[in-house]
């Protein structure tokens, strides 16, 4: 018996991997890092914090930034990129016991380098809280911002991600189905038709698009300005998300959540803003703000899908300028998975 956890389900911890000046973010390094100081800050308040960061100077700079060591493990190891979403163990329950999958990483169908990003997880085993806890390495390629549970049994991606040929080639929808019912122990598949925000390189990924709040919740982005280059589609978005329904056959509750103004680049390229990448931890859901009056907007329709959690505008605008925002950054393990874990 499988399941896959939904995220408002307890955790145990957060992983972020912590930007360095060697990497992408090189060029905004310290907003990026008032970002990050704010989620770490965030996250140590209700539950266990695991930082991965390059080398010993890099951890001793990163907690004079955090002025506080409470709930936070570090481990040293190098990576290609900081989006954890899309690289670090998705965690199922196996005849109620926790097992982390570690399926194959390929840069977002090979656009970038991703050779320590596929190597993390088994770097990530040698240290604790992860040394001796139960695994599968799994020949598949599936980033885990691409996937959504509903904790029950179903799982909602898009077309766009998963059938693409630079993920599994010759794959067909119903294998790769098999492949998510098999490894993630659901019985069905939501499938999303969706082309990718503008700016967005993950090929359509699901957390920015649409997100269970509950198993008969889904929160979604929307567009109601006819003339952005977004509105039809997530349009014709919004009438498939109509059509669905839950396993007893009800329509989904249906929560829009708004686009905020379009932020660009210097290369006056559109970058992917959206308050669907969210993150929800134990009694708290963060929510990405961008300094833009739909912020708000945002967190009051966010707060009606989660009554009894604390909602924290939490900025992210620095974070879209290498096309992520603050799901992408972050993996959540729930309850039990890790070693010396639990909320201290």
């Amino acid at each position: 018996m499988i399941r896959f956890p939904a995220e408002w389900e307890k955790q145990s911890a957060v992983l972020i991997a912590w930007p360095h000046r060697t990497g992408d973010f090189a060029n905004r390094l310290e907003s990026i890092e008032e970002t990050y100081t704010f989620i770490a800050k965030t996250i140590t308040q209700q539950q266990k914090l695991i930082i991965v960061c390059h080398d010993d100077s890099h951890q001793l700079h990163i907690k004079a930034l955090l002025h506080n060591d409470h709930n936070i493990d570090y481990i040293q190891a190098t990576v290609n990129d900081i989006w954890a979403r899309d690289t670090v163990f998705l965690t199922v329950e196996n005849d109620g016991l926790p097992q982390l999958l570690n399926f194959r990483f390929n840069g977002w169908g090979n656009k970038y380098p991703h050779h320590e990003d596929n190597a993390l997880n088994h770097k990530l085993l040698t240290h604790v809280p992860f040394k001796e806890v139960s695994h599968q390495d799994i020949d598949f390629i599936l980033e885990g911002g691409s996937v959504e549970s509903d904790g029950v049994d179903t799982i909602m991606t898009t077309r766009q991600c998963l059938l693409n040929p630079n993920r599994n080639k010759g794959l067909t929808q119903s294998d790769i189905e098999q492949q998510l019912l098999l490894h993630l122990g659901a019985k069905r598949v939501l499938w999303v038709d969706q082309d990718n925000l503008a700016g967005d390189d993950t090929d359509a990924h699901i957390d920015t698009l649409a997100r269970f709040c509950s198993a008969t919740t889904i929160a979604y982005t929307s567009c109601d300005d006819s003339n952005d280059r977004h509105y039809h589609s997530l349009k014709r978005m919004e009438a498939q998300l109509q059509a669905f329904r839950t396993s007893t056959n009800q329509p989904y509750e249906l929560v829009a959540l708004p686009m905020p103004k379009p932020i660009f680049d210097e290369e006056h390229q559109r970058l992917p803003a959206n308050y669907v990448n969210f993150l929800i931890i134990n009694n708290a859901v963060m929510v990405p703000a961008y300094y833009d009056t739909m912020d708000a907007v945002a967190v009051e329709r966010l707060a009606a899908c989660f009554p009894k959690h604390k909602i924290i505008p939490t900025p992210c605008r620095p974070l879209v300028y290498q096309y992520g925002s603050l799901h992408c950054m972050t993996m959540q393990f729930p309850e039990k998975a890790l070693l010396d874990c639990e909320q201290s």
